[in-house]
């Protein structure tokens, strides 16, 4: 009987760990995936602009202003056409 503080003290702070374990450490892995998801898609983002940009200026060496404009209009109705013949017909 004289070891028994020890012993309550052990067992609620396995309680404790456990709880925690199930409620904080997911909550903060949750929040962890999370921010990371949003830098990770920012920095998509950013290389896509990048990419576009990069073929707007390539484009406009050659073609000049409109010719770029044109081609890269026509990438994205290209673009629109294949999602749309893509689409998922309910």
């Amino acid at each position: 009987m004289e070891d028994f503080p020890a012993k309550l003290a052990s067992y609620l702070e396995e309680i404790a760990g456990k709880a925690r374990s199930m409620t904080v450490d997911r909550a903060a892995n949750a929040v962890r995936m999370t921010t990371l998801g949003i830098i990770a898609a920012a920095f998509g983002l950013m290389a896509v602009v990048f990419l576009f940009l990069t073929i707007y200026a390539a484009l406009e060496i050659p073609l000049g202003s409109w010719g770029a404009y044109a081609v890269l209009a026509g990438l994205f109705v290209l673009a629109g056409v294949f999602m749309w013949v893509k689409r998922p017909k309910d």
